[in-house]
């Protein structure tokens, strides 16, 4: 590890934006996930709602530039074809 006080702090910062860039990325796996699976299991009024929690969730990583800003349009587009082929079938 580094010796000086300015790469000390350095490393401090970087360790704590690596742990809250993990927890946000966790967390758009885990909302993109829980959409796949209500789109699977065909409740579509569950995948509507955690679709609009997922568009939050990704938008607010791109804008913190945990992700990038086109890989949060493409998963919430992605997503919002899933749910509305669903609720095509579904009808």
């Amino acid at each position: 590890m580094a010796n000086h006080k300015s790469a000390l702090k350095r490393h401090r910062q970087n360790e704590k934006r690596r742990l809250r860039n993990r927890m946000v990325k966790t967390r758009v796996k885990n909302v993109v996930k829980a959409v796949r699976q209500a789109v699977e299991a065909g409740d579509i009024e569950t995948a509507r709602v955690l679709l609009g929690s997922a568009t939050s969730v990704l938008d607010r990583a791109a804008s913190k530039k945990v992700i990038h800003w086109r890989a949060a349009a493409r998963k919430i587009s992605r997503l919002s074809i899933a749910v509305n082929k669903a609720a095509a079938a579904a009808q």
